[in-house]
């Protein structure tokens, strides 16, 4: 595949990302690849992202997914569960900013002719739109609405802190979707065009207690201390969350 300076093969790329200031699609060397194993807390949603991705590689009816909810709790890593999962059976995937959602139909049409081999997920991180922004429409024109048939080799996976995409307080209730204009209706349409919605709620402590636990498995011999500890660094950082519990991983092993 060429796109921009690079040629990509996809026998050896597994993972590439849009690099805006140099515009071109560049292929990944070093994945951060997430073991499916390493997520606590997430069962349910990891499974429905997981039989929906086995369903699109088996050419059967699969949905685009948004990952939405508070932040560090595992949206991202799940994602990248996928990967570490799902590339060894021809799964590909190429992270796209918000901001550069101009260029998906041009990235969709180099991929639609890619070797049947191959399946891509279009990632974008942290999709989130402010007030006054038009780049949603660009995705939404491209996941559903237009005279071509979407490709069937190609799927969009989301994150966002929104259910509904805006950076505004449209989460709470159904009286207040009734109030919003044009351009908030529009991005609840673009919300819908997400055939899987996957919820991550903020974390509870015995959650957030039992990623530690998984980090330092084998490796302390007094739990009660290692989880005050833990509490303590969670509490100075404000929430639970997956990512802080690394953090404070982190920290342990930069002290020894």
């Amino acid at each position: 595949m060429a796109f921009g300076k690079l040629t990509i093969d996809w026998r050896s790329c597994i993972a590439a990302v849009w690099r805006s200031n140099r515009h071109f699609l560049k292929p990944i060397s070093s994945v951060d690849l997430v073991k499916p194993e390493s997520l606590v807390g997430i069962d349910t949603q990891k499974d429905a992202l997981f039989t929906n991705t086995e369903h699109f590689l088996r050419g059967k009816p699969a949905s685009h997914a948004l990952l939405w909810g508070a932040s560090g709790v595992g949206k991202s890593s799940l994602i990248k569960a996928v990967l570490t999962k799902y590339h060894t059976y021809g799964l590909r995937m190429i992270q796209l900013p918000k901001d550069n959602l101009n260029l998906l139909v041009d990235i969709i049409d180099e991929i639609a002719d890619a070797s049947s081999n191959y399946r891509f997920i279009i990632y974008c991180d942290d999709l989130t739109f402010e007030e006054g922004s038009n780049e949603y429409r660009l995705l939404k024109s491209n996941m559903d609405g237009t005279l071509e048939k979407p490709a069937e080799n190609v799927l969009v996976y989301a994150t966002s802190n929104r259910r509904h995409l805006l950076d505004a307080p449209t989460d709470a209730s159904p009286h207040d979707l009734s109030h919003m204009d044009a351009d908030e209706e529009d991005t609840l349409a673009l919300a819908d065009r997400f055939g899987l919605t996957l919820a991550f709620p903020v974390m509870s402590k015995e959650t957030y207690l039992a990623i530690v636990d998984s980090l330092f498995k084998g490796r302390v011999k007094d739990v009660d201390l290692l989880h005050q500890e833990a509490l303590n660094f969670a509490q100075q950082r404000g929430n639970y969350s997956g990512r802080i519990a690394r953090y404070f991983y982190n920290h342990c092993q930069a002290c020894v």
